[in-house]
């Protein structure tokens, strides 16, 4: 992968020109007290990297004579390691990662001037890590206040966004087969969860299976807090607590993904506890399951990313309509967004190193993101018949029928030259596929 990731690195250089880039790693996040988590390395970080470590900085210096990729690290300690893991250290950093310089983090304020007096802006995404911040706009202000007695130097800083984004938006061959490996891992345990799923069982369990084979697959683990959702508990979307006891003519909402080597699947599956749908239940999943078909009919090549969205919402609407669940014209309520109170949330997001990946939807209010080959994307549409949910006056009160009833179909997609692949089509979502 060092290949790939000084490629990489090119391609950025070759888009900064005279500028200079500068990444931080990802702090280390506290548990409790003094109790940290597995550590999880900053995304555009690892991109241009494959660096593992906190207290890093990576600088990107086309410019430079000499440096053009500069790292700061963290010395070797030997008995700082003892505690905390081994450490990569100045000399390797070097001649693993490929850096052209290594400095100990510490001499970073020492050091850093020399790689931005010539760039004409700084490329640098402003964080959560205040202080690195700070550090940031010292050193431009330190250099604007010298830029008239040299004449040269950074006057502007420009988020790194706007040019790392649209390279990370289309996955390489090798990203590929990572995102195809998370999704036949995030396979085998859905499947495995719609086996032993059964009345009487509770949510954790089938979470604790799930992240099982995360883990045995030689997986990270989940990519995202696991979501198992029985009966009414379906419409929480971020529902996580886990703790209910399934019963007999329920459904369970699944929406679990794995992480693999840094990159993400995101599935979700919505199935009967007791192995049958109930009448209402089949109907609605049967409207999701049509919605998300046609929505995965526009993943091609050319189309807007919004196609995606807008062909759920007409879909949804139209059952719901025909369910009397909404009243009125389709165009109508599609424009009055009469369906929210059923279907909150979009129906698709980029898929990568995040789960919720960088890239951006619009390109201005007129100019909507356009399909392209090596994208990777989720479906999701969903329906929530929320017990207290709030209408509108013109719109009829939900039948007692529907109500509790929470729905969503999920699968991640790859635009591919001549249309799309179902990554994780390995999941059953058919109705008679569902039932046992």
């Amino acid at each position: 992968m060092q290949a790939e990731y000084r490629q990489r690195r090119e391609q950025l250089m070759a888009k900064i020109g005279t500028g200079t880039g500068i990444f931080r790693s990802a702090p280390m996040a506290v548990m409790h007290n003094d109790v940290e988590y597995n550590y999880r390395q900053d995304s555009d970080f690892f991109y241009l990297t494959g660096f593992n470590e906190s207290q890093a900085v990576a600088v990107l210096a086309p410019h430079h004579a000499e440096h053009r990729f500069v790292l700061f690290v963290q010395p070797k300690d030997r008995e700082k390691e003892v505690w905390t893991g081994y450490r990569c250290g100045v000399d390797a950093a070097k001649e693993l990662y490929g850096a052209d310089e290594a400095y100990p983090i510490s001499e970073l304020d020492e050091k850093l001037p020399q790689y931005l007096e010539k760039a004409d802006r700084i490329y640098y995404r402003f964080g959560r890590d205040r202080a690195f911040n700070d550090t940031i706009l010292s050193h431009y202000q330190r250099l604007l206040q010298t830029y008239p007695k040299r004449g040269t130097g950074p006057i502007a800083i420009e988020d790194t966004s706007t040019i790392l984004y649209s390279m990370r938006l289309l996955k390489s061959q090798a990203e590929m087969e990572l995102m195809r490996q998370a999704a036949a891992i995030a396979i085998e345990a859905h499947n495995h969860a719609m086996e032993i799923t059964a009345p009487g069982r509770y949510e954790y369990e089938i979470q604790a299976e799930m992240e099982r084979i995360f883990r045995l697959r030689g997986g990270m683990g989940p990519a995202y807090p696991t979501i198992v959702a029985s009966g009414a508990n379906a419409c929480v979307l971020h529902y996580i607590e886990n703790v209910r006891q399934m019963q007999e003519q329920e459904l369970l909402l699944i929406d679990a993904g794995c992480a693999y080597d840094y990159y993400n699947s995101d599935i979700t599956r919505t199935f009967p506890v007791g192995g049958k749908f109930t009448p209402e239940q089949k109907i609605l999943y049967e409207i999701v399951l049509e919605a998300q078909k046609q929505a995965i009919a526009q993943v091609q090549p050319g189309n807007p990313h919004k196609s995606i969205h807008d062909t759920a919402v007409r879909v949804l609407t139209e059952g719901l309509v025909e369910l009397g669940i909404l009243k009125g014209e389709i165009d109508k309520l599609i424009e009055e967004e009469k369906y929210k109170p059923y279907y909150m949330h979009r129906t698709s997001h980029w898929l990568g190193l995040d789960v919720h990946d960088a890239g951006v939807y619009q390109h201005g209010e007129d100019k909507p993101q356009i399909l392209q080959p090596g994208q990777v994307l989720t479906v999701e549409p969903g329906l929530y018949i929320v017990p207290d949910t709030k209408l509108a006056e013109d719109q009829p009160q939900t039948h007692p029928r529907w109500i509790g009833i929470g729905i969503r179909i999920e699968d991640d997609v790859l635009v591919t030259p001549n249309g799309h692949e179902v990554l994780t089509a390995g999941v059953p979502k058919a109705v008679d596929e569902m039932e046992r």
